[in-house]
């Protein structure tokens, strides 16, 4: 699964793609609990993917900041964030960072506004804050 670190690194990841306001950001609404659970599921082939990417975002924010990236200030989040979805990074990456920042945003959203049986949307957060309700 993910080490303690790139769990870390991917709440902050989460709570930037889906930061909280008026309504929960994405690690509140359940979107961690989504693929956390998934990654044991339907999401077991992305895994691999996620634990190198999270690990060469913590390595591009220390290159850049001195620091890993679960630490850093809001903006200089939202920076590298911008950086790595346009593949502009400073250190070697196993994989795409592009179509990592890609993967990252296509996954929150499945788990933000998912059904919340597949472990997403919690409270269906995602479903009151657009509106849609369901009847039972």
């Amino acid at each position: 699964m993910l080490s303690t670190t790139q769990q870390e690194t991917l709440q902050a990841v989460v709570n930037r793609i889906i930061p909280p306001d008026d309504w929960p950001g994405g690690w509140e609404a359940g979107v961690g609990d989504y693929l956390l659970r998934q990654f044991a599921g339907d999401l077991s082939d992305v895994l691999e993917s996620y634990q190198q990417g999270l690990a060469a975002l913590d390595i591009e924010a220390q290159a850049a900041y001195g620091s890993g990236f679960a630490p850093l200030d809001a903006t200089r989040q939202d920076v590298l964030l911008e950086r790595v979805e346009h593949g502009n990074v400073r250190t070697a990456w196993p994989l795409d960072p592009a179509m990592f920042f890609n993967l990252l945003v296509q996954h929150c959203a499945e788990g933000f506004y998912a059904d919340p049986g597949s472990g997403g949307n919690r409270d269906e957060i995602a479903w009151k804050m657009i509106g849609f309700e369901v009847r039972g």
